[in-house]
């Protein structure tokens, strides 16, 4: 039951009716510090009585632990906020922090200043902080004080667990699938050089090439639409013999082929073209991309409990990435 029909019990309501000071009730639901017998079987009666719930939010402050979940964004500009890559980690971390009365915020970290880490250290309302885009840089400027409360998506360090897709393996799978339907051209469009994780399919395309005696063509990206687009252009003028382009996101892998359909170029009748990330939008495209899996979700899901928990988490956790044959390749 509750003390009023509009309310839930406060933690004031059980030491008036344990007639216990607040701090006495306090100590006895959070099970730390010292309480007589008698105490605490008058607190652990008035909350059956009341039905009270303790706070989570509440307790993570008194505590000094914060209320709220960071996901700091590493980024050359602001305009990284609005990727919606980052909206699903922001989204799937609220599904785990919600039910535990945690916050979840967004915070851009400007390339090249790691230090506004500074900032989020000396916040004590922070409970954890999630990187996203992490460097070796960013990894070096993690306060001391921050170790223990903070996870990467991303590479890691020895100090900062980090969860991933494994994009060298799914990478690697859209590559074999390019080359057993017959394709020997194929040209690579990447993504930001700055970025670590984005160097893995880099060095899968080079090694796989390397093992086929096909040449590199290598491009290079940031992820988006517009650069793919342009991209397509530039692998047409550098090579008007490529049968096949694979870019390392699904969005630049839509603007490849929005631009080899601007120079008239079929897809997949004469280019084949493949993705990254398997997005809502790439299965229905015209033609279908066929792209790997990114299971985004479960990586922040992950990141957050592990933060949560407050237990130490494995220093990389990978998760699978599968290949998407559709009709584009």
């Amino acid at each position: 039951m509750t003390t009023a029909a509009h309310r839930p019990a406060t933690l004031e309501d059980v030491a008036r009716v344990a007639g216990v000071s607040r701090s006495t009730a306090s100590r006895v639901i959070a099970g730390t510090g010292f309480a007589s017998p008698a105490a605490r079987e008058q607190v652990t009666a008035a909350v059956d009585q009341l039905g009270y719930v303790p706070n989570p939010a509440a307790r993570a402050l008194v505590r000094g632990g914060g209320v709220r979940l960071v996901v700091a964004v590493l980024g050359t500009s602001a305009a990284v906020l609005d990727d919606p890559y980052v909206h699903r980690v922001v989204g799937s971390a609220a599904r785990v922090c919600t039910p535990a009365g945690v916050g979840v915020a967004l915070h851009w970290l400007p390339f090249g200043d790691p230090r506004r880490l500074n900032q989020l250290d000396g916040d004590r309302s922070v409970c954890g902080v999630i990187l996203v885009n992490t460097t070796e840089e960013l990894l070096a400027a993690v306060p001391p004080s921050l170790r223990g409360r903070v996870v990467s998506i991303g590479v890691g360090s020895a100090t900062v667990p980090s969860f991933d897709v494994d994009n060298a393996a799914g990478s690697e799978a859209v590559l074999r699938h390019l080359y057993a339907a017959g394709r020997r051209r194929i040209a690579m469009v990447t993504g930001p050089r700055w970025l670590p994780c984005a160097q893995r399919p880099v060095q899968t395309y080079r090694r796989l090439m390397a093992e086929a005696g096909l040449p590199e063509r290598i491009l290079p990206g940031d992820f988006g639409a517009a650069r793919g687009r342009t991209a397509a252009g530039e692998a047409l003028r550098r090579w008007p013999d490529i049968d096949a382009v694979y870019a390392i996101s699904d969005d630049t892998a839509l603007g490849v082929i929005a631009g080899l359909r601007d120079a008239g170029v079929r897809v997949p009748g004469d280019v084949a073209v493949a993705g990254f990330d398997d997005i809502p939008l790439a299965g229905m495209t015209t033609p279908a991309l066929t792209t790997a899996s990114h299971p985004v979700g479960r990586i922040a899901v992950a990141a957050a409990t592990a933060l949560l928990d407050g237990r130490p988490a494995a220093p990389v956790t990978l998760f699978p990435s599968a290949l998407v044959a559709r009709a584009s390749a």
